[in-house]
C-alpha cells in the first residue's frame, strides 16, 4: 500500500519522503525521496520530519494472524510509538494512522495493539486521522469476495446491520482514496474513518 500511495500522491503534486529499509528502497516510485532508517528507532529519522508535513504510518506485521501476537507488539506498537514521538518532537502538522475496525469477534491480539496505538495518538495531542478498515481486498487478498453476499444479507437484518457495516470489506482503491483524502484534508483535532467512510472516499474518487 505504501508504494501505491506514494505514487498517487506524487501524481497529485505532493512531495513525498519515505522511511525504508535498504532492501526495500527500490520498491518506491521515482520522485519519492527515500531515507534509509529504522522505523523502530525514531532517532534514525526524526531529524527529517518538519512542521509542515503529514506523517502517514503504514508499518505493520504482514499477513496478521493470531499466531503473530508478539510481532504486533514488537513491530506494530513499537513503530507507532516511535513515529508519534518523532511527530511530537518535530511538531508535524498532521498524523495519519491505519488502525483496524473494532470491536470484532476475531484477531483479539491485533485489535488490542491497534487500539493501544490509537490511545497513544489521542494522548499525544497530535492532529490525527485514524482509518479503521477490517479487511482490504487487493492482490493476494481476494478470497473474502465470496463473503460479499452474506454481508449484503447481514446489512439488511437489524440485529447484525451495524456490525456488518463496521466490519465490511474495502478495496485497495477505497483505502488509497481515503488515505489521499486524509492527507489533503487534515482535521483540526481527531477524525476516525470507519468502513462506510472509507468506502465513500473510494466511491467519490470514481465519480
Amino acid at each position: 500500500m505504501g508504494s501505491r500511495l506514494a505514487q498517487r500522491l506524487i501524481d497529485r503534486g505532493h512531495r513525498i519522503t519515505a522511511i525504508a529499509r535498504e532492501a526495500s528502497k527500490g520498491k518506491l516510485p521515482a520522485g519519492c525521496k527515500v531515507i534509509v532508517a529504522d522505523v523502530l528507532n525514531a532517532d534514525t529519522w526524526k531529524s527529517h520530519a518538519r512542521r509542515d508535513q503529514t506523517i502517514v504510518h503504514l508499518v505493520g506485521t504482514p499477513h496478521p494472524s493470531p499466531s503473530k501476537a508478539r510481532q504486533f507488539v514488537e513491530i506494530d506498537l513499537r513503530s507507532l510509538q516511535e513515529a508519534v514521538a518523532a511527530a511530537v518532537f518535530s511538531g508535524v502538522e498532521h498524523f495519519v494512522y491505519v488502525s483496524v475496525a473494532h470491536p470484532a469477534p476475531a484477531m483479539k491480539a491485533y485489535i488490542e495493539v491497534r487500539t493501544q496505538c490509537e490511545s497513544i495518538i489521542r494522548a499525544s495531542g497530535l492532529r490525527a486521522t485514524i482509518l479503521r478498515p477490517w479487511y482490504v481486498l487487493g492482490p493476494g487478498h481476494r478470497w473474502p469476495i465470496t463473503l460479499i453476499p452474506f454481508y449484503r444479507i447481514a446489512e439488511r437484518i437489524p440485529a447484525t446491520a451495524e456490525a456488518a457495516r463496521r466490519l465490511g470489506l474495502v478495496t485497495i482503491r477505497d483505502m488509497l482514496a481515503a488515505l489521499v483524502h486524509s492527507v489533503e484534508h487534515p482535521t483540526n483535532g481527531l477524525e476516525i474513518l470507519e468502513v462506510p467512510a472509507i468506502r465513500k472516499c473510494g466511491s467519490s474518487n470514481e465519480s
